[in-house]
C-alpha cells in the first residue's frame, strides 16, 4: 500500500501517474501504477470534488467511474475488502485536510479535467470480466426503451439481459423461455456484505459462475417488483417475445458494493402441473457493474 505524507509534496509524482494512465486499459494500467494507488489517487480526487465542486458533472462522473474500476481492479489483484477500504479511507482524510481554494489542489484538479475532458464526452463504452462483459450507453430515449448497462446470459436454453434500463436506470432482467414457460416471479439473490467477510470464489461444488455465487444463508433476497411483458428493444439478440422484471433500486446499491469476481443469481420462479414451485436459475457476473453504473451518472 502507498502511503502520501503531504498532498503538495508528492502531488506531482502521484497526479503524473493518474494523468498518464487515465486512459489506458486495465493491462496498461498495471505497467504505470499498481490498482491501489490508482483507487487512492482517484478516491482522493472524488472525495475533493464532493467537497469542493472541483468538476463538472460530466468530468466528475467519468472519474467516478474511474474510481470504481480502480477498486475492482485492486479487488481482483487479491487486496481484501478490509484493506481497500483503509486505502480509501485515508485518501478521504486526505482530501478531507486540503483547503478548497489551495494551489495544490487546484492543479490537481486541473489536470483531473485535462485527463478525462475526452473521457467525459464518450456514450459507449465496455467493461470487460473474468468471463462476461458489461456494455454501457449513455444515450437516452424519451419514447423507446434501450439497455443503458446490460450483460446478456444463457442458462441451459434459455436466455436473458441483466443490467439497466431507462432515463431512471432501472434494474431490469429480460427473459425468453425456449418452452414458453411462463415465471410468475423472479428473484435477485447476492452476498450480504454486512453478514460475510469476502466473496464466495470457487467455494462450491459448481463450475462456471455459479462456483463464484454467495449461498443462499449468505445472501440478500430481492424480489421484483413488476412483471410484464417485454419490449422489443430490451429482447436478447433474435428473441421474438420474452418478460422484463424490474428490481428496486436498493438492488442496484446492493451489487455495487461486491467484489468484482463473484456472481449473482436470478432466479425464476413457475408452477409445475402439480402446482410445486419449479426454479430456473441464471447467473451474471457482478465485473465492473459499479464502475458502469457510475459512467452513466
Amino acid at each position: 500500500m502507498t502511503s502520501r505524507k503531504t498532498l503538495g509534496g508528492r502531488m506531482a509524482r502521484w497526479l503524473g501517474i493518474f494523468v498518464t494512465t487515465a486512459g489506458l486499459g486495465a493491462s496498461g494500467q498495471a505497467h504505470a501504477a499498481t490498482a491501489a494507488d490508482q483507487l487512492y489517487e482517484r478516491t482522493l480526487m472524488t472525495s475533493a470534488d464532493a467537497r469542493c465542486r472541483l468538476f463538472k458533472p460530466a468530468v466528475g462522473s467519468a472519474l467516478d467511474a474511474a474510481r470504481a474500476q480502480a477498486r475492482g481492479a485492486t479487488l481482483r489483484s487479491g487486496v481484501s475488502e478490509v484493506q481497500v477500504q483503509a486505502v480509501e479511507q485515508r485518501a478521504r482524510v486526505k482530501a478531507g485536510a486540503a483547503a478548497c481554494g489551495s494551489k495544490d489542489l487546484q492543479t490537481a484538479a486541473g489536470r483531473v479535467r485535462q485527463a478525462f475532458d475526452g473521457y467525459s464526452t464518450m456514450l459507449r463504452t465496455t467493461y470487460p470480466g473474468d468471463r462476461a462483459t458489461w456494455q454501457a450507453d449513455r444515450s437516452i430515449s424519451a419514447t423507446i426503451p434501450v439497455w443503458r448497462l446490460s450483460q446478456p446470459a444463457g442458462f441451459g436454453r434459455d436466455r436473458l439481459v441483466f443490467g439497466l434500463s431507462g432515463r431512471s436506470n432501472d434494474m431490469l432482467v429480460v427473459a425468453t423461455f425456449a418452452d414458453n414457460a411462463q415465471p410468475y416471479v423472479a428473484r435477485l439473490v447476492l452476498r450480504d456484505t454486512l453478514r460475510t467477510q469476502g466473496p464466495y470464489l470457487n467455494a462450491r461444488n459448481a463450475k462456471g459462475l455459479a462456483a463464484n455465487a454467495a449461498p443462499r444463508n449468505a445472501s440478500r433476497v430481492f424480489g421484483a417488483e413488476t412483471r410484464d411483458t417485454a419490449p422489443p428493444t430490451l429482447l436478447p439478440t433474435g428473441a421474438k417475445t420474452g418478460l422484463s422484471f424490474r428490481f428496486p433500486r436498493e438492488a442496484a446499491d446492493a451489487m455495487s458494493r461486491l467484489d468484482p469476481r463473484e456472481a449473482v443469481t436470478v432466479e425464476f420462479v413457475f408452477t409445475s402441473r402439480t402446482g410445486q414451485d419449479v426454479v430456473r436459475r441464471a447467473y451474471v457476473e457482478v465485473g465492473d457493474f459499479a464502475a458502469g453504473r457510475a459512467f452513466l451518472r
